[in-house]
């Protein structure tokens, strides 16, 4: 699904102008992206966590100079689900297997 697809979708189900939706969804995106940024994590209760992940140093090796390369230590966005959501898309996943 791409997003045009999902605010198609959310339009649908709710009533609320296509128009609406993706200034929504923007600004979702834009929040997420500015609190990882900050270093602050995202806790939404039954859906997931947006967090940040630290990533040690290491040496990488650039195969087409066939050198070391270093790679700092970094931080990268990650997802965690929420038990709640894992468990429904396990359980939808076991109906749509048995139908």
């Amino acid at each position: 699904m791409r997003k045009a697809d999902l605010i198609n979708q959310i339009s649908e189900k709710t009533g609320i102008p296509k128009v609406d939706v993706l200034v929504t969804l923007e600004s979702l995106f834009k929040e997420v992206k500015e609190s990882l940024g900050k270093g602050e994590n995202i806790y939404i209760r039954g859906f997931g966590s947006f967090i940040t992940k630290k990533r040690a140093a290491k040496i990488g090796k650039n195969i087409k100079k066939n050198i070391a390369v270093e790679i700092p230590e970094h931080y990268i966005p990650a997802f965690k689900p929420a038990k709640e959501f894992v468990q429904d898309i396990k359980q939808r996943n076991r109906n749509r297997t048995t139908q």
